[in-house]
């Protein structure tokens, strides 16, 4: 009788849910960079996925620099659903996803990397998993218990000892914070981006830690798939270089909220107009 109760009280639950969230718009930002060969392929899987999904949809591209065809051939695949905008300099992914989020409309805001590493079906899944918890934010994660990861084994190693100083630095509960794949309640973008700075390599980080210092807590993980394409040396020159930049910013990130207390609300702030990112940033 009492495990019945339950049953009860989880398809309540679901179909509560449901009711709730049957008018939901997702806004999908994809930051892209020199994908000028896989992107058209990537916005078509991307597309066919949210075609099945439940609720409406838009898809924000956001060219990271006019430096090949990228912009050109997402411009190729029609579809009232797509827009692509973009800027003449490379400024960072950061920087790509706060210029997509400030032009969307959705009530759930979510971001995926082009390249196609991950597989786009856990857009769905990272939905579905946002609805279920009613979360503030969901992530996908490479450590949850069911996603299946072909990623190098000393990718793995560092990506471990990151997310160890993430959760010693910032009390984070959750095991994985850099995978290219989010969902966020519009509330908690409109909250957290004017207050961000870092525009490259520790924007995932920077966005979660002032998220949840500034009270949403109801951040979860998700599973994924993820398959490493990338090809060529799995330690190079190049990730040495970015481990070391995200280090710095995570350190720099560290110092604004912990010591400074930058982010909080209590801090006084001056306020300017960004005209690219479209709303006043904190400066």
């Amino acid at each position: 009788m009492v495990q019945l109760d339950k049953i009860n009280k989880v398809r309540k639950h679901k179909q509560s849910l449901l009711l709730r969230n049957k008018n939901h718009l997702l806004s999908l930002v994809i930051p892209a960079y020199k994908q000028e060969k896989t992107i058209v392929k990537d916005l078509k899987r991307i597309k066919g996925v949210l075609d099945k999904i439940r609720h409406d949809y838009e898809i924000m591209v956001v060219v990271d620099g006019m430096v090949d065809k990228t912009y050109q051939s997402a411009k190729k695949v029609k579809s009232n659903k797509i827009k692509v905008v973009g800027y003449k300099e490379n400024r960072g992914k950061g920087h790509a996803i706060r210029y997509g989020m400030a032009r969307t409309k959705g009530d759930i805001v979510a971001f995926i990397d082009a390249g196609m590493d991950l597989d786009p079906n856990g857009l769905s899944m990272l939905l579905e998993h946002f609805e279920w918890y009613d979360a503030d934010i969901i992530v996908g994660s490479k450590r949850h218990p069911v996603s299946q990861v072909d990623y190098p084994w000393q990718r793995r190693i560092l990506s471990l000892g990151y997310q160890l100083l993430v959760r010693i630095l910032f009390g984070l509960k959750i095991r994985d914070t850099q995978v290219g794949m989010k969902f966020f309640r519009r509330k908690v973008v409109e909250d957290v981006l004017p207050r961000l700075l870092v525009k490259k390599f520790a924007f995932d980080i920077e966005m979660l830690a002032v998220a949840n210092r500034l009270g949403y807590k109801r951040i979860y993980e998700a599973p994924i798939r993820l398959e490493w394409t990338q090809g060529g040396s799995v330690l190079s020159k190049s990730l040495w270089r970015t481990l070391f930049s995200m280090l710095w910013d995570t350190a720099a990130v560290f110092y604004r909220l912990r010591i400074l207390r930058y982010y909080d609300d209590s801090n006084k702030r001056k306020w300017r107009y960004d005209k690219d990112l479209d709303f006043k940033v904190n400066v």
